[in-house]
Parts: C-alpha cells; sequence; structure tokens
C-alpha cells in the first residue's frame, strides 16, 4: 500500500486509526448432532432454509452446503450396505372409511404397523426381511 492510499481524500491528513483484526472471530464449530438438528429444522418446510440459517447464525450457504453433505453422506450409506431408512411419521391411528378391519392383536404383543392406501400390515417382532419385501409388494400390487 503506498503512502498516498493512506491519506484521507478530502483533507489530506494521515489515518489515525487502525483496526486489526485477530482470533477466529465468528468461526465456530458445530458438533454432529447440532448440524443434524439444524438440517432437520431446515427440511421440515414451515420455514425457508435462509430463516433456519439466520435464526442460528449461519448463512445460507453454510446451510445449503451442510444439506448437500447429509444427502451425499445418506447415498453412500445405502450404496455401502444396500439399505437406507425412511422417516415416518407416527399419529394416531384413524381408520379409513373403506378399510378392512384385522382381528385385534393380543395385548402386549408389539406390532409396527404399515398403511398403504387402504391396507395396514401388522409386522410382528422377529419377521425377516424377504417375508416382509414379498407381503408388501403383494399389497402394493394389489392396490
Amino acid at each position: 500500500m503506498s503512502d498516498t492510499e493512506l491519506l484521507s481524500k478530502s483533507k489530506q491528513e494521515p489515518v489515525r486509526r487502525v483496526e486489526v483484526f485477530t482470533g477466529t472471530g465468528r468461526r465456530r464449530s458445530w458438533t454432529g448432532d447440532q448440524k443434524a438438528q439444524i438440517i432437520a429444522e431446515s427440511c421440515e418446510g414451515h420455514e425457508t432454509v435462509s430463516a433456519v440459517a439466520r435464526r442460528h447464525g449461519l448463512t445460507p450457504q453454510q446451510l445449503f452446503s451442510w444439506r448437500r453433505e447429509a444427502r451425499q453422506q445418506a447415498k453412500r450409506e445405502v450404496g455401502e450396505n444396500g439399505a437406507g431408512f425412511t422417516p415416518v411419521i407416527v399419529e394416531g391411528s384413524r381408520p379409513h372409511p373403506d378399510a378392512l378391519t384385522a382381528p385385534a392383536v393380543l395385548v402386549g404383543e408389539r406390532m409396527i404397523e404399515i398403511v398403504l392406501g387402504t391396507a395396514t400390515v401388522r409386522v410382528p417382532p422377529g419377521i425377516d426381511a424377504v417375508t416382509l419385501t414379498t407381503v408388501l409388494r403383494a399389497v402394493r400390487a394389489a392396490r
């Protein structure tokens, strides 16, 4: 920088104040759990990604990068073992008006219920993946 650049343009006086920034400033580190929570919040759809980013003191670009990295990581994990997870919505049971009702399950037995349109598939603990896949494909084909 030349001497003339340090002079004020209006009065030709030397600059008397110089600011020196040291340290990391606003740089922060986020744990994996914190990132996952913020990413999930941004994917809920109630607010824009920019609004979620502002609330957490991020730039939208940083949050978009985190989301992209999470998608890529999920694709890698699915590619490695051939399995993946799907979000599940747990809500109170509301029978479909056209649905046929299967016999009640004994109290104390734990089951997973999968609702596909008007069909409900009750999955007992310990069922093998091949059988479950076959049943779900048959139910889907019957719709």
